[in-house]
């Protein structure tokens, strides 16, 4: 009886001062987020029409390899593309990478609107964990609110993405940068109940059970076609 009463009163607090979505934000749900989406992608001709797919971020969903080496269809985008096809084989689809090399979200914020929006993506995906471990937590935090924000207000459905590894960086550690950042790419993705590829844990699970990350890994901090794969198959289960 105790615990009811608590709950009530947390709910009461919650819809005075917040309002409920903020006490109870949650990441948008998978069964049903991107229905629209998933209706179109079925059409056949005529009535169908092109679905543009925009990632943004850095070097990973650019494609870089090893010795900047760019394997533009070996990289999850275009492996993601391979997947759509796959199951909507009436689909017109666009995949669209707006990712740059060594860009922060800082950076990348200030390019929303002029180099991403502008192309009238239907979803947009968002990958700048990895470089965001040199920048103020609180400032990569406002750029990718910023992006967000734009993109909603466009009616555009996001995808937030966790970051692949750096194999300098200990991903067990839970105090270690890149897990902190994808910490705070999950709660953006409750807060703004979002789409969220939560590829984090998935290498973590690899590097614990092999005690090392290489098998995935083309360069020290890009993704061989194997780890592209398993960020692919996780922004999959989207559609």
């Amino acid at each position: 009886m105790l615990q009811r009463i608590h709950f009530i009163l947390i709910v009461n607090i919650c819809m005075t001062f917040f309002g409920h979505s903020k006490c109870f934000s949650q990441t948008a749900n998978a069964e049903i987020y991107l229905d629209e989406i998933k209706t179109e992608l079925n059409k056949k001709w005529p009535q169908n029409r092109t679905i543009n797919l925009v990632f943004h971020g850095h070097s990973v969903p650019a494609g870089y390899w090893h010795n900047s080496e760019v394997h533009t269809l070996d990289s999850y985008p275009h492996i993601v593309l391979e997947k759509i096809k796959e199951k909507y084989p009436y689909s017109v689809v666009n995949i669209i990478i707006t990712a740059k090399g060594g860009e922060n979200s800082i950076n990348g914020s200030k390019r929303i609107e002029s180099d991403v929006l502008n192309l009238k993506p239907e979803i947009l995906f968002i990958d700048y964990s990895l470089n965001d471990v040199s920048q103020n937590l609180e400032d990569t935090r406002i750029a990718w609110s910023l992006m967000i924000d734009k993109a909603l207000k466009q009616q555009v459905k996001i995808i937030l993405i966790t970051p692949s590894p750096d194999q300098r960086e200990n991903i067990l550690d839970q105090n270690n940068r890149l897990v902190i950042n994808s910490r705070q790419v999950e709660s953006l993705s409750k807060e703004f109940r979002i789409g969220l590829a939560n590829v984090m844990p998935l290498f973590q699970q690899i590097s614990h059970k092999n005690g090392t990350l290489i098998e995935v890994m083309s360069h020290v901090n890009h993704p061989n076609r194997l780890g592209h794969e398993i960020i692919a198959s996780e922004i999959f289960k989207w559609f």
